[in-house]
């Protein structure tokens, strides 16, 4: 059965509303600041084949669409009216949940005592145990150390409430209250979704809103295809950095091959680093996911704003994603910051899509994401309280005829800020500053967007700052077509006092009252020359903030009067006297990674993943760790003000000492 045009376009919107509800009433409902405030959570409705056909278009998160409920759905076989499913397992889900502070609910609609569809929602919350408040450390090394860990599970069951998982649930968290009230919005939500199936069905007949299901699937399948076959038939590869996985100094490669044939696209990672003894894998259980597919999730729904998010928008992406890479998680693997290696991945498939059409992507964006997580204790109820500050924000990549967006990279999620009057309210802290950083953004033809920098000053004497999701410090966002590039992330405890020092990666950052902590987040990629770019753009953005004066000048070669507007003798001087030999045609990656890629370049990386991939997963991070160090022994660590262009200032000498390191672990030298 296929519907008619006009009745599907009643039905898709009919669809539409029923999942925007849902993800109202559950942000209306919810307890927590991360939620009600930054949305950073969503809903759907889910077909019997455990795959999305209503997304809300409100969504908080806009690239979850590409998940699968299936291997949930089948762990709770024996489902009946009201119950309800709950779990964050990424291994027993199969990446339903990618780490453990997201938790899932789906609940199954019945007509007539068969299933017709399901609801589901996720909530990221707010603590869920582990190690540290919060639950997410770049250093942990396994699950174990994340959280609580829920396989899937009724947490209803024939509409009655688990009094016991909630008390196990309860029992494992530093913010229980929280977490209660952002189960029962969830719940309600699920509720909401089963009227509005159940309204719909009765209008309609079963087997009609079954047809409607497909049809869904079947439309958004055939537009994606469509946007697709813009990409030339061919293979593009690309590779991009890490600044390293925390708990050694070693830089993460994340490598795609994308492969398109007649709008059909094949996405592989192989050669992509191993998995690391901390919180950077993505547990994929070797399938397509979303955290793989977000690039591209952004390239269609831009050149079709119209589609429908469905799953029908992957039908023809598949994943090559073989086991021991980053992105093939193995259990107990800890994952809880599994976003960075993704949103370097996504970066590194923006270089693939530049190379297949680069007239029709955009620049990669800044490339770090995260929040400023802060704990304190609380002597009325004697637990810590912890929440999210902010979410960091940087800037989003220009494009052929567009500057980025400044301060608001949305190429993963739209998460918005949180009002400072709630956070320093609530908390003991004041927010000394919160501004857009200038200079952040690529130089380019059209420039980069600028990034965030907010400063913390701390009122408390027992607090912890915590960020994840730092990265960019090393490697920042390359240019691209004659475009320098971005600034990266920086950070600073107590800047401008005696105490001020530089800070790297953070992972629990103890902090006393007067501490101020300061973060710059990276900008967004710029495209094209920036001596091309308009002067009167350039004044503007000055004007505006976006640039400094100096910036004007030494990036785009613009110079302004006092009065702020633009001095057309001098500027024709700088343009005329730069070096155009230093202009690249391609992509600038900057100094850190020429340094780096000097040696470590794409055969070795390559010769190096295939010898580590054979061994034995117990040693090869040892491995890894041996034959680096080795080679590099100062190597530095990101963000504390000494460049790899210092270090690796004599490659010859490391590459003998890289053979020789190779020789030894693997009995035989690079290449060979």
């Amino acid at each position: 059965m296929k519907l008619d045009p006009v009745l599907f376009e009643i039905l898709r919107n009919k669809v539409t509303a029923a999942a925007d509800e849902m993800s109202v009433n559950l942000q209306r409902a919810s307890r927590s600041a991360y939620v009600k405030e930054a949305a950073d959570f969503c809903t759907a409705l889910v077909d019997r084949d455990g795959l999305i056909f209503g997304y809300p278009p409100s969504a908080g998160t806009t690239f979850i669409i590409d998940c699968d409920c299936t291997a949930t759905i089948r762990a709770v076989p024996d489902l009946e009216e009201g119950d309800v499913i709950i779990t964050n397992d990424p291994y027993r889900s199969h990446g339903l949940s990618t780490h453990l502070p997201d938790i899932h609910m789906l609940r199954p609609y019945f007509h007539r005592g068969k299933i017709v569809a399901y609801g589901w929602c996720f909530i990221h919350f707010t603590d869920v145990g582990g190690k540290v408040a919060s639950s997410i450390s770049p250093s942990s090394h396994e699950l174990f150390q994340e959280g609580l860990i829920i396989p899937p599970m009724k947490v209803v069951a024939k509409g009655v409430l688990n009094e016991d998982v909630l008390s196990f649930i309860r029992a494992n968290c530093r913010t229980p209250d929280v977490n209660m009230g952002d189960i029962h919005a969830m719940l309600g939500s699920l509720i909401t979704g089963r009227q509005r199936i159940a309204e719909l069905i009765a209008d309609i007949g079963v087997e009609t809103f079954h047809a409607c299901q497909k049809d869904l699937l079947d439309y958004s399948a055939e537009k994606a295809r469509a946007v697709l076959r813009r990409i030339p038939d061919g293979s593009y590869d690309f590779w991009d950095f890490m600044d390293d996985d925390m708990v050694s100094r070693i830089p993460l490669r994340v490598r795609i091959r994308m492969t398109a044939k007649d709008g059909r696209i094949d996405l592989d990672v192989t050669g992509s680093d191993p998995q690391v003894a901390a919180a950077y894998n993505v547990p994929t259980m070797g399938g397509r996911n979303y955290w793989l597919t977000m690039r591209l999730t952004t390239f269609i729904g831009t050149h079709d704003p119209f589609i429908e998010p469905n799953a029908g928008v992957y039908r023809h992406v598949t994943a090559t994603n073989p086991e021991a890479t980053l992105f093939n998680a193995q259990f107990p693997d800890a994952v809880g910051i599994r976003a960075a290696p993704s949103r370097r991945l996504n970066d590194a498939l923006t270089g693939a899509l530049l190379k297949a059409v680069p007239d029709q992507m955009a620049a990669p964006t800044c490339g770090s994401s995260g929040a400023v997580v802060y704990s304190e204790f609380d002597a009325e109820s004697g637990r810590p309280k912890v929440t999210v500050l902010e979410p960091t924000r940087g800037g989003m990549g220009a494009g052929l005829g567009f500057d980025g967006v400044d301060a608001r990279d949305a190429s993963m999620s739209n998460l918005r800020n949180h009002p400072v009057e709630y956070v320093e309210d609530e908390f003991g802290v004041i927010i000394r500053e919160y501004d857009v950083r200038a200079d952040s953004g690529g130089p380019g033809r059209w420039r980069g967007g600028v990034g965030q920098f907010i400063t913390v000053e701390v009122l408390s004497d027992s607090a912890v700052i915590l960020c994840r999701g730092m990265e960019r410090l090393r490697f920042p966002s390359w240019g691209v077509f004659g475009a320098r590039p971005a600034a990266p992330f920086t950070g600073t405890l107590n800047k401008g006092t005696a105490n001020e020092r530089n800070l790297t990666k953070i992972d629990e950052l103890h902090v006393r009252r007067g501490d101020t902590v300061t973060l710059r987040m990276p900008g967004g990629s710029g495209y094209g020359d920036p001596y091309l770019r308009d002067p009167e753009r350039v004044r503007t953005d000055v004007e505006l903030g976006f640039v400094t004066r100096r910036g004007a000048e030494h990036d785009y070669g613009v110079a302004l009067r006092p009065n702020g507007t633009v001095n057309e003798e001098k500027t024709r001087r700088l343009r005329a006297a730069r070096v155009k030999d230093n202009v690249r045609a391609d992509f600038d990656f900057g100094a850190e990674r020429e340094a780096w890629e000097a040696v470590f370049d794409d055969a070795t990386m390559g010769d190096l993943n295939r010898r580590l991939y054979a061994l034995p997963k117990s040693s090869r991070q040892a491995a890894r760790r041996r034959i680096f160090d080795h080679a590099v022994p100062n190597l530095p660590v990101a963000g504390d003000g000494t460049t790899l262009a210092q270090v690796m200032a004599d490659p010859d000498a490391i590459r003998a000492r890289l053979a020789d390191v190779m020789e030894e672990v693997f009995g035989g030298a690079a290449g060979n």
